[in-house]
């Protein structure tokens, strides 16, 4: 995609969302942290709903250490791999407490030395928590940015490299969210939602699908259908 494509890209993702930011629901970022491990191969949905009665119980490194691993477990057993996920929600806030003085590191080398915490996890805390222009490529962003040909690649890593390449400085910080908000509500796995897309003309996508007579555009960029009769 050329430079200038790119650039018109982001611009027309950050129109209709200036600030976007992560769905996972948190105040502080140990409470990121743990959202961002429970969520592999999760819904953020499902993940808020289970944080949503753990936090006000337990939402410090210690106090998830207090609760223990069959405590974690009975608020997280709605979530996908809660067994595994718990093992190392309560594994990395012991290595918190014995390590960092209770805090998140800042730096991605302490931060992938965490229980459960890989090269994606730790660049969510870094954008997320600290502000770093990191971009964590997630199966959304693999999807958008092979299909769209903004940083084509035939696994992550060199998706991640290519999108830290291509992806102009001004437009860095928030492009993590905006392509995963894209790729989660537009550009669908099964079938994308290309009429209501706003950079439809931009893409290379071979397949784009089309208009449907019950579909509308959406003006927030996800899109909105009317109901059948009956419905």
């Amino acid at each position: 995609m050329k430079r200038a494509d790119v650039t018109e890209l982001f611009t027309r993702l950050r129109e209709p969302n200036p600030h976007p930011t992560t769905e996972l629901a948190y105040t502080t970022p140990f409470e990121l942290l743990v959202a961002v491990v429970l969520s592999a191969q999760a819904t953020d949905v499902g993940v808020n709903k289970a944080t949503r009665k753990l936090y006000p119980v337990a939402n410090t490194p210690q106090a998830i250490v207090n609760l223990g691993e069959m405590g974690l477990k009975r608020y997280i057993s709605t979530i996908g791999l809660y067994n595994a996920k718990a093992k190392n929600v309560i594994a990395l806030s012991r290595l918190l407490i014995e390590r960092h003085g209770g805090e998140v590191p800042r730096t991605r080398e302490a931060l992938e030395a965490l229980p459960g915490v890989g090269r994606k996890t730790a660049n969510v805390m870094l954008n997320t928590a600290f502000g770093e222009p990191t971009i964590a490529v997630d199966t959304h962003i693999f999807r958008v940015a092979n299909r769209t040909g903004l940083a084509p690649g035939k696994d992550v890593r060199a998706v991640e490299d290519k999108l830290q390449e291509v992806v102009p400085a001004e437009f860095k910080h928030d492009a993590h969210h905006w392509l995963i908000l894209h790729g989660r509500y537009v550009c669908t796995a099964r079938k994308p939602h290309c009429p209501e897309c706003i950079i439809r003309d931009l893409c290379r996508y071979k397949f784009k699908t089309i208009a449907a007579a019950d579909t509308q555009p959406s003006k927030a960029g996800k899109p909105t259908r009317t109901p059948r009769r009956g419905a």
